[in-house]
């Protein structure tokens, strides 16, 4: 299976990316194709609206996201892996997702499997309401299979007690693609 992976995390070794590493190890090990984009490394310009893109492509900005949309418009399954700032995905990969706009028909027509992991500091059940109900729109709006989700409640830094149960988790969730 051919997976794209977009991470949010301007720390190169945060919690979510040390969450990602687990999964694609899992995944790899199983014999999938990883293609990895470290989000808020790229030239990645918002999307302003202007809908010249007409939600079939192309956008108006040539940028790193062209290359992303064409990578996952030739995958099987895409992963969104986000620290959560302020209840929600980091502003960097949100940026990414709402450039989504300009081929949402044809992501839709895909039915790409998909996988959410996100890390939060706080470890309370309300910090990952809002959250989950956005990748719950997500999911049916873009008509995803939706195969695993982990929301890392109270591990906002490496080293915290709940790291290890994470990580095994993300490793289980990518070996069992």
């Amino acid at each position: 299976m051919k997976i794209v992976v977009l991470t949010g995390s301007p720390h190169k070794n945060g919690t979510s990316n040390t969450l990602v590493n687990e999964f694609i190890r899992g995944a790899l090990e199983n014999g999938n194709t990883i293609l990895r984009f470290d989000i808020p490394f790229l030239k990645i310009h918002p999307c302003i609206g202007c809908d010249c893109c007409g939600m079939n492509g192309p956008c108006t900005f040539n940028d790193d996201m062209s290359k992303i949309l064409d990578t996952i418009l030739e995958s099987d399954m895409i992963v969104l892996a986000t620290p959560i700032y302020y209840f929600g995905f980091s502003s960097q990969i949100k940026s990414a997702i709402d450039r989504f706009y300009s081929r949402n028909g044809q992501i839709q027509s895909k039915k790409l499997k998909s996988v959410f992991i996100a890390t939060a500091w706080n470890n309370d059940n309300q910090v990952m309401i809002a959250f989950e109900k956005h990748i719950e729109i997500l999911i049916d709006y873009l008509n995803l299979d939706n195969v695993g989700t982990i929301l890392a409640k109270g591990y906002g830094y490496s080293g915290a007690s709940t790291e290890k149960e994470y990580m095994e988790e993300a490793y289980k969730l990518g070996k069992s693609i």
